[in-house]
């Protein structure tokens, strides 16, 4: 079955560029807002060295937006997702480890580097 927001028409497809890697912080993370109509589709990506993550910007637990500030999607030495609603933690890879959504998991969005730049996939 898929997820409700691979149905989203403003998700983008893949292949468009959302960054560099190199403007990306390690760790860090950064934002998007895609918008079709009334439709809007909001993902972030994390980077860990060379690793770089996508996920629906969505808390499994109110389906709330986990950032209430722009790309502060990380604790302030960058090992966990925070919610900024409610507090809950996720590990990097998209497990939640502390909140009212425990062993719960973030939706991917896949993403890939390419030549040095972060696009969809």
């Amino acid at each position: 079955m898929k997820p409700p927001e691979a149905d989203n028409p403003a998700r983008p497809p893949a292949g468009v560029r959302l960054c560099a890697l190199a403007e990306l912080a390690d760790p860090g993370a950064r934002g998007f807002r895609f918008r079709v109509e009334r439709a809007m589709f909001a993902g972030f990506i994390v980077r860990e060295g060379f690793t770089v993550r996508g996920w629906v910007d969505s808390c499994p637990h109110n389906n709330w937006p986990l950032s209430v500030m722009d790309d502060r999607y990380l604790t302030r030495d960058g090992d966990r997702i925070i919610c900024a609603a409610h507090g809950a933690l996720f590990r990097l890879d998209g497990l939640c480890v502390a909140g009212p959504c425990a062993d719960d998991r973030l939706t991917p969005w896949p993403v890939a580097v390419v030549g040095g730049e972060v696009v969809t996939a």
